[in-house]
């Protein structure tokens, strides 16, 4: 293997050493051995149960539209580690990624400092955002909020796109826990922009919020023919379009528009910046159509709310025409009630595994059996390939259920290059090879 391939393994490994240890302690110390990066830009902080990642990039789009050197961290990539980190839109060089890990794995050896993967990810993002330079981080939350390593970060606006039910073992099985953790973001005098949610989440959201002292502005956006508006305090922009697809996506352009709001004063952004952002924004595997005959969709729901979100869609974006489902997903979610929600719309599903907490094939074809004609196969691209054998080039194959069963059809039936290019300075004059 090479350099980069090797870091990634010692990268991979820190989840099997270390694990999953949510607690700041360590992110803590090592921040603060490493001269506290995470100080050296303001941040846009972002949690939700769905919509995050999207929020994220919208604001990211927006910012870059409007000339600020933006850098954007997000969990988790679908093809390369690099699409975590990124700055003006292009991921960390590979290059960059193999000397920051290797001299960040020395300093933090010697003193005795254990990150976990996500940690050690953080920590990565801080350091390389800080060498650059950034004018303003969008950041964000891995899990939860109040425990996660991102909420070390320097928030001037925090962002709650949505509270549902998802990591309920880290997180708690009641709306109410769940929202306690997300709220556990909220700084004082940091104002909040917070997208739609249940009532019972809502007032726990609200009551931390009057607890610390961060002011709350509810999203919300106007429909229009054609487009949408957004009217905040102290701006009015119209004649919006999104780049991405899907209504459930205006909830999250909400948030982003509302958090610009919030930051206005500092970050002005032109009316064409926004509406040139929001409808040039990229976030892969959202409703993604990778392939036309047959019609081959994308989508990492990975949580009850995010399936019933994408099978609300489908109708409008399949018609009549038959779906082959290819389904896996980690043994932790509520998967049965990912299933209710998919297999009505299906003519025939194959199930398949990813990752070490991957739900095996068998049990998901068992929940399958007299519902909707199933094959459990257990290697995931294998399961894509099986897929697209059976699918005419009428049919319709829908991959969903988990970010990583994406991230795999991704590298499967992609053509080309990198989801993101490289980042090179604007007066370097070239990208980066990858090694």
């Amino acid at each position: 293997m090479g350099a980069y391939e090797d870091t990634i393994a010692y990268l991979a490994a820190l989840e099997v050493s270390v694990g999953w240890d949510l607690k700041l302690e360590r992110m803590r110390e090592a921040l603060a051995r490493r001269g506290h990066p995470e100080a050296a830009f303001p941040a846009l902080h972002i949690a939700g149960t769905n919509g995050k990642g999207s929020t994220a990039a919208m604001l990211d789009a927006v910012l870059r539209a409007a000339g600020y050197r933006t850098g954007l961290y997000t969990s988790p990539h679908l093809v390369d580690f690099a699409e975590r980190i990124r700055i003006d839109g292009g991921t960390i060089p590979r290059s960059t990624v193999v000397a920051l890990v290797a001299e960040l794995r020395a300093d933090l050896e010697a003193a005795g400092i254990a990150l976990t993967h996500f940690e050690f990810a953080t920590l990565l993002a801080c350091e390389w955002f800080r060498q650059v330079g950034v004018e303003v981080g969008v950041i964000e939350v891995g899990l939860g909020g109040r425990l996660d390593a991102t909420n070390l970060v320097r928030p001037i606006a925090s962002c709650i796109t949505s509270i549902g039910h998802d990591h309920e073992a880290y997180l708690g099985h009641d709306l109410r826990e769940i929202a306690g953790e997300k709220a556990g973001i909220l700084k004082p005098g940091v104002p909040l922009a917070l997208g739609p949610t249940p009532a019972e989440a809502e007032t726990v959201i609200l009551r931390r919020a009057a607890e610390v002292g961060a002011p709350v502005t509810r999203a919300g956006i106007t429909a229009r023919p054609g487009g949408f508006t957004f009217r905040g305090p102290g701006v009015l922009w119209d004649g919006l379009r999104l780049g991405l697809p899907g209504a459930f996506q205006r909830d999250n352009a909400s948030v982003a528009l509302t958090a610009l709001t919030l930051v206005h004063e500092r970050f002005p952004c032109a009316p064409e910046a926004v509406r040139r952002g929001l409808a040039t924004v990229v976030w892969p595997g959202r409703l993604a159509c990778v392939r036309e005959r047959p019609l081959v969709l994308l989508d990492g729901a990975h949580n009850p709310e995010g399936v019933a979100a994408l099978a609300a869609e489908l109708p409008a974006l399949v018609g009549r025409r038959r779906v082959i489902l290819v389904f896996a997903v980690m043994a932790d979610k509520a998967w049965q009630a990912m299933l209710g929600h998919l297999a009505p719309q299906v003519a025939a599903a194959i199930v398949t595994r990813v990752g070490r907490r991957g739900l095996a094939p068998d049990v998901l074809a068992a929940d399958c059996a007299g519902r909707v004609p199933v094959e459990p196969i257990e290697d995931a691209r294998a399961a894509l390939r099986a897929a697209l054998t059976r699918a005419g080039p009428d049919d319709v194959v829908l991959v969903t259920g988990s970010l990583f069963l994406v991230g795999e059809a991704y590298a499967e039936l992609r053509e080309g290059g990198p989801l993101f290019e490289p980042w090179h300075d604007r007066g370097s004059g070239g990208t980066e090879a990858p090694l």
